[in-house]
């Protein structure tokens, strides 16, 4: 018994051990000058009844582990013993991803889903609401189940449409806004313009999803950080989603990013220039979300050579707790760049 699994998904789909179901294959876009996640990886839809057959599969694998902790009278989440049990019989599923997945997935409780990959909401909304509804039919246990869109996607759908998909049972998209600088969107090749995003993240926080923005410090580099910080506030203060979660520039080998920054033509900020930038985004944001820091490259230093960020997928709540972040951010931008570089290296990050 077997399923497709794709290879990304974001942090918080991981730590909490989402089941990850493959709905669409690697991005329709696949042009960013930043990413190269889905590089050399032609794009796909998946039949809705391909997809219905893995959900099949993922219950099937359930319906297993459950009969084996059964016999062990383990109830609620299943432990390290089912799993010790089932190697006993002989079994050889350490080395089967689909039993891996469901098993931790049912460890952490069996309650969310993440649907793979770049794009999901690119389904035909039919499709996706056949889909979600055997989903939520098969997988009982499920109370949340996310995925990644495109602003650009999202607005092109209609707010009838989006309405049915939430109702069938998808809770968040997440959505990688990057910048809400129009310059530097064109020069990221993002392929949506500003206006997109912020109609986007709009019609999707309209519609009744939960919806986490992820915006890229440092991604406009020294030439255009300004413009990126305010603009991107601005954009953000006018979709006021769920959550923003920051995810500072991280060049990729083999990106034409990287090779911009190779040959010269943008130079990356350093620890406490960001920050800088941070400031001033932060600063600007008029917004009731959660904004999170939830990912490693959110590496800066306090006074005491700790980590300057919560780094937990809630993050800090706004309106209330923006005096509290900007003071973080200040005790940071009293400290020079050795100061984060030695937090950086502690985390295994290369310094900036």
């Amino acid at each position: 018994m077997s399923f497709q699994i794709g290879a990304y998904r974001p942090p918080s789909e991981g730590g909490n051990a989402s089941l990850l179901l493959r709905v669409t294959e690697n991005c329709s876009w696949n042009r960013c000058s930043f990413c190269e996640m889905y590089k050399e990886q032609r794009f796909a839809f998946r039949p809705a009844a391909e997809v219905k057959h893995d959900i099949d599969q993922i219950a099937a694998i359930r319906d297993e582990i459950l009969a084996v902790a059964e016999k062990l009278g383990v109830t609620g989440p299943v432990t390290g013993e089912t799993a010790e049990a089932l190697l006993a019989e002989g079994r050889d599923l350490m080395g089967n991803a689909s039993f891996v997945t469901v098993f931790n997935w049912l460890s952490s409780g069996g309650q969310t889903a993440f649907l793979q990959d770049a794009d999901s909401m690119i389904m035909r909304a039919p499709e996706m609401i056949d889909v979600l509804g055997h989903l939520r039919r098969t997988l009982p246990s499920l109370t949340r189940v996310t995925c990644y869109a495109r602003s650009k996607t999202v607005a092109r759908k209609t707010a009838e449409e989006l309405r049915q998909i939430r109702e069938a049972g998808l809770d968040r998209l997440h959505i990688g806004l990057e910048s809400g600088d129009d310059e530097l969107l064109a020069v990221i090749c993002k392929g949506v313009t500003r206006a997109e995003q912020i109609e986007g993240g709009q019609k999707a926080v309209a519609a009744g999803f939960q919806v986490s923005e992820y915006w890229m410090p440092d991604l406009g580099g020294r030439e255009r950080w300004r413009q990126h910080a305010e603009n991107t506030a601005s954009a953000l203060s006018a979709i006021n989603p769920h959550y923003i979660r920051s995810r500072p520039l991280a060049p990729r080998r083999g990106t034409p990013l990287f090779e911009e920054i190779a040959e010269g033509r943008l130079h990356l900020s350093s620890p406490r220039q960001r920050l800088e930038e941070l400031a001033v985004m932060i600063g600007g944001l008029e917004v009731t979300s959660r904004i999170c820091f939830d990912h490693a490259m959110n590496a800066w230093a306090d006074r005491r050579g700790d980590l300057l960020f919560r780094q937990d997928y809630e993050g800090y709540r706004f309106p209330d707790e923006k005096p509290l972040l900007l003071e973080r951010i200040g005790e940071g931008l009293a400290l020079d760049d050795a100061a984060h570089n030695q937090v950086r290296n502690m985390m295994g990050l290369r310094s900036l």
